[in-house]
């Protein structure tokens, strides 16, 4: 063979003509590529099952969306029917290191059946639907079965709480309370219950101010809402078991953000009315 007759050792060949190891290798690596790409519809399932996993995490331990069932809180969240109730997001992490204190707005589950005279089940009577709210309510995809409500905290376990002193406020351990976020539409009366015994029950008097004096269990907590004539809060459940307090375990989250309608989106802010 002449030296014109040699194979040629242009790139990627040696000089007997085969491919170089190095272009063997990038050879393998996309064919080993080529041989791990999977259709769209093999890899959908997969994200999607990844995507509710995480969800499922977060609405676990971090916190979830709620919708504003009535107008109790306004005017600091709104909720009515026909309007566009206020979406929230309730974090959990504060609750993980410590108890909820005065001045925070809660999502809490009723803890008697009390609460729960006018609430009615979100869940269908048809068990294969039934089956699938459960499901997406596990992954946060749709709302929990049961009584969820939203107030503020005003008294803390081991409190005594009543009302009211000579201007109508609110008084903790005998001293009135600041809270610019109340909303009365009724001026005091004094000598005027919010909620009076009787054998058929309480019997509640909007226009009433008047409650109390009432001790706080230890890990309970005191709830009113800032509609204070148009909320059936703990002055509206002092005969049950807990005298109207609710439990700390009961407690679901804190209300940090408004998240929908666009125009209220903002911070639900705490503040602590035993300040002045």
């Amino acid at each position: 063979m002449t030296q014109g007759d040699e194979p040629s050792s242009g790139p990627g060949n040696d000089r007997e003509g085969k491919p170089s190891r190095g272009t063997r290798r990038s050879r393998a690596r996309k064919t080993k590529k080529q041989k791990k790409q999977r259709p769209l519809w093999q890899e959908l399932p997969i994200l999607v099952v990844i995507a509710a996993v995480i969800v499922a995490l977060v609405v676990t331990f971090i916190g979830r969306p709620y919708v504003i069932p009535s107008q109790s809180m306004e005017p600091t969240l709104i909720g009515c029917p026909g309007c566009s109730n206020d979406r929230i997001f309730v974090e959990k992490l504060s609750y993980d290191f410590g108890d909820p204190k005065p001045g925070d707005v809660v999502v809490f589950k009723g803890p008697s059946s009390s609460w729960d005279s006018d609430y009615h089940s979100n869940r269908s009577s048809n068990t294969v639907i039934r089956g699938l709210q459960n499901f997406l309510a596990f992954f946060g995809l749709a709302p929990p079965n049961e009584n969820d409500l939203v107030k503020r905290v005003i008294a803390v376990g081991g409190q005594t709480v009543q009302c009211c002193d000579a201007q109508g406020r609110v008084e903790v351990d005998g001293k009135p309370l600041n809270e610019p976020y109340a909303h009365y539409e009724y001026p005091y009366q004094p000598g005027l219950s919010f909620a009076v015994k009787t054998p058929m029950g309480l019997s509640i008097n909007p226009a009433g101010r008047e409650f109390g004096p009432i001790k706080v269990p230890d890990g309970n907590l005191w709830m009113m809402g800032d509609n204070r004539n148009d909320s059936l809060d703990s002055r509206g459940h002092i005969d049950d078991q807990y005298s109207g307090t609710v439990p700390v375990k009961n407690v679901r989250g804190k209300a940090v953000f408004k998240i929908w309608p666009l125009k209220r989106i903002g911070p639900v802010r705490s503040q602590n009315p035993h300040t002045n």
